[in-house]
């Protein structure tokens, strides 16, 4: 089986940057001017990102479009200009080096667009529209996946690949590849699109897929902005675990709603000293994707542990802190461990046999004995895990701060090598970030 492992050292999520330097009075003779803001906040907004690694010049304007052909009009009035004026588009900012930044431009807020303070015009982007006999959606390039998410449970369905974090714009992940621990079973999210509508450098408007315009299609996918804006994708959806009961779903962020959920999800870690039999089983476990469900896991990740403190903190909490686990009582290889994560969703009417399904698959792995650490939760809640930790670091001022971010393919064949070098060698026990390990297909 053919595999490579993604490392993951942050969450970069960019969208596009077309264009050419910008005279101010020319954005009066753009047509949009009802969907342009210069309100302070709106431009302050515009010109951070996650990483908050840049201090970019604050772009002249922001763009709050409510369909493609706005996004259009823009583009292709800076491709047309005479003097020339770079335009951005923007998700919901978690790029890391200003790549959704423009100086001197206008910056295409795609997320939020729905209320944003530029908006005059009081017209916003379409909602998501759900074909539940077809099983796709159709969304907006700036819609967030959790309001996918939102809007394709009404049906009983949701998308088959995720991202860790939710609160992502659809674009800005397809734009990337939008991998999460499913990624080995169904592939990245850009594996699980239809079609798409893009914008071009040119200002042209173009539908997109495997069989129309299809060279766009794949450049647009995983392409980084550098072809074209997403302005519209349709998405691929399969059941969910089970119905939902919506009756206070549309509180969320509220937990009031999990009452209702019959869908869910038991959550495993596992640790290993050694790394190669960690690889080895994550390796295994990913080898079972054409499998029934009833023999494999739904979502297989992994992180590195560096730190005493690393396995108990945000990304940990998972683990009791009445019994916090200490890396020196599990004999750690180098003083690194290795965290095997690993979940299967099931409903009432499996959740008899789930036990044993779980037990069959773990048998088979070679985790340190006693290492087993298990809970189940709602689907929803699993999905929507790490926004809960994003909230107890924002509570505590912690959220708001730079966040250096490395993603990088490693083939299996390196991959020890690179454990050697970066984790036991120049990491060793100097960073408490997460480091992530998401084993892949090559074929998916």
């Amino acid at each position: 089986m053919a595999t490579k492992l993604l490392l993951t050292f942050a969450i970069c999520r960019l969208i596009v940057t077309v264009g050419l330097t910008l005279d101010p009075t020319e954005l009066l003779l753009l047509g949009v001017d009802a969907q342009l803001s210069v309100d302070p906040t709106d431009v302050k907004t515009a010109s951070l990102d996650f990483g908050l690694l840049t201090g970019a010049q604050p772009p002249l304007a922001v763009m709050h479009p409510a369909s493609s052909q706005d996004v259009a009009q823009l583009v292709k009035a800076a491709y047309g200009s005479n003097f020339g004026f770079t335009v951005s588009a923007r998700g919901h900012g978690h790029s890391i080096n200003g790549q959704a930044q423009t100086a001197n431009g206008v910056v295409v807020q795609m997320s939020g667009s729905k209320g944003g303070s530029g908006v005059a015009s009081g017209r916003k982007p379409p909602h998501p529209r759900v074909w539940p006999q077809e099983r796709f959606v159709d969304v907006w390039g700036g819609e967030l996946w959790i309001d996918v998410l939102r809007s394709t449970l009404q049906h009983g369905l949701a998308p088959k690949s995720w991202t860790d974090y939710l609160y992502l714009s659809v674009g800005g992940t397809l734009s990337n590849a939008g991998i999460s621990g499913q990624a080995f079973n169904h592939g990245p999210q850009i594996s699980n699109v239809h079609e798409l509508d893009v914008v071009t450098g040119k200002g042209e408007l173009l539908t997109c897929s495997e069989e129309q315009n299809s060279e766009m299609f794949h450049a647009v996918l995983g392409g980084l902005g550098q072809f074209g804006i997403i302005t519209r994708a349709r998405i691929s959806l399969e059941p969910a675990p089970q119905r939902i009961a919506m009756r206070d779903f549309f509180n969320f962020p509220s937990t009031s709603y999990c009452q209702n959920l019959k869908g869910k999800v038991r959550w495993i870690r596992v640790l290993y000293s050694n790394f190669l039999t960690f690889t080895r089983d994550q390796e295994y476990l990913i080898s079972l994707h054409e499998q029934p469900a009833s023999q494999k896991f739904d979502y297989v990740e992994g992180f590195v542990i560096v730190d005493e403190g690393l396995i108990n903190n945000w990304r940990s909490s998972f683990f009791s802190p009445h019994n916090p686990v200490k890396i020196s009582s599990l004999e750690p290889n180098g003083g690194v461990l290795y965290c095997l994560e690993i979940a299967k969703n099931y409903h009432e009417s499996t959740a008899s046999t789930m036990d044993q399904e779980v037990e069959s698959l773990l048998k088979k792995l070679n985790f340190i004995p006693a290492s087993v650490f298990t809970t189940d939760m709602p689907y929803v809640d699993f999905l929507d895990r790490v926004h809960k930790a994003e909230l107890k670091l924002r509570s505590k001022g912690l959220w708001e701060v730079p966040h250096p971010w490395l993603n990088l393919f490693v083939p299996k064949s390196k991959i020890a090598d690179f454990d050697k070098g970066v984790f036991k060698g120049i990491l060793g026990n100097k960073t408490s970030g997460p480091i992530l390990i998401y084993p892949m297909n090559k074929n998916k």
